[in-house]
């Protein structure tokens, strides 16, 4: 019998799973994902360890999520993160930058094929006023010009999400608005599938489009929004509070003075140093492996097609298939 596909999931709330709640916990776009990657007369059901967890930032899944991944040895890795990294007071694009580098790069090198994606801007989501959309919009379109230029550098398969229009359909996120519905977790789950698919890497059927529950009601909105929405935010207060409201004078004052077009090019050269910077750092050495992947010698994963690259926050063409959220 052939080798059962070993994935791994890297990443914050998002590939958690929350969202998507079923008895006992979360599922997510990730097992949804894994019960189509291998078609039952190929080979065995693939084997998903869920690595990520709630509030991880770039640094933990560089950290402790990476050497959890490194012992089990994954053909396929995927990894979302740096959504928590935009929303805290100190924001450092360059030690995102090394931090992803790190991960996806240290996997690639270890003969897995990696999945990235990169997310639409938080700000909109969450319909927050102009003044506090517009900073979080740089600093996501900041994360995923890294995101872009290093699955292109290491030869991921990669999704885009950002701009994409059912980041603003209701249905695809869940009450808080910070994570995707039951329906958002399929439409990423589909495009990873469809992107590897194309590839002739996932032989099992697609996840279906449609969602098993119904999305949460106005109701359900209202009572999340007071309870525990609003713990949410207290939570938050001595962190992710100081440091929006500074976030949003500023952009103000800048608005009101016309120079807002400072703060855009001065996000343009931290993302471009950041990117130079890795570009003069040794590549960490790979982790010995004569293993047989299931996509053929380990050793020539990393040569499998990468992202069709864009340029930034733009989708790519599309087929029939359903969009991601």
């Amino acid at each position: 019998m052939n080798e059962a596909l070993r994935f791994a999931a890297l990443g914050d709330s998002l590939t958690e799973g929350v969202g998507d709640p079923v008895p006992g916990g979360w599922r997510g776009w990730a097992p949804l994902l894994a019960a189509g990657l291998t078609a039952p007369e190929h080979r065995p059901p693939a084997r998903l360890a869920n690595l990520a967890r709630s509030g991880a930032r770039t640094a933990d899944a560089a950290g402790e999520q990476l050497a959890a991944a490194r012992r089990l040895r994954p053909h396929l890795a995927g990894v979302i993160v740096g959504g928590n990294d935009i929303l805290r007071s100190a924001f450092d694009i360059a030690a995102n930058a090394r931090d992803l580098d790190a991960v996806i790069g240290t996997l690639s090198r270890d003969g897995t094929l990696v999945l990235t994606a990169c997310l639409p801007e938080p700000g909109g989501v969450l319909r927050l006023p102009g003044a506090l959309t517009r900073p979080l919009a740089r600093r996501m379109a900041a994360l995923n010009d890294v995101v872009h230029h290093l699955s292109q550098r290491h030869g991921a398969v990669h999704v885009h999400l950002a701009g994409h229009p059912m980041a603003a359909a209701v249905e695809a996120w869940s009450v808080d608005r910070l994570h995707p519905s039951e329906l958002g977790h399929r439409l990423l789950a589909r495009e990873f599938h469809a992107a590897l698919a194309a590839r002739g890497l996932a032989t099992g059927p697609p996840p279906a489009a449609a969602a098993e529950r119904p999305p949460p009601s106005r109701g359900a909105s209202a009572r999340w929004l007071a309870t525990r929405g609003t713990r949410w935010l207290l939570a938050r207060a001595t962190d992710l509070l100081p440091g929006l409201v500074g976030l949003a004078l500023t952009e103000t004052g800048h608005r009101v003075a016309g120079t807002v077009d400072t703060l855009d090019a001065a996000s343009r050269a931290a993302t471009r140093a950041a990117l130079a910077a890795l570009g003069q750092r040794p590549a960490a050495p790979a982790a010995p492996s004569d293993r047989p992947g299931p996509f053929g010698p380990a050793d020539q994963l990393g040569r499998i097609e990468g992202i069709d690259h864009v340029g930034r926050l733009r989708p790519p063409a599309r087929t029939d298939r359903s969009p991601a959220a």
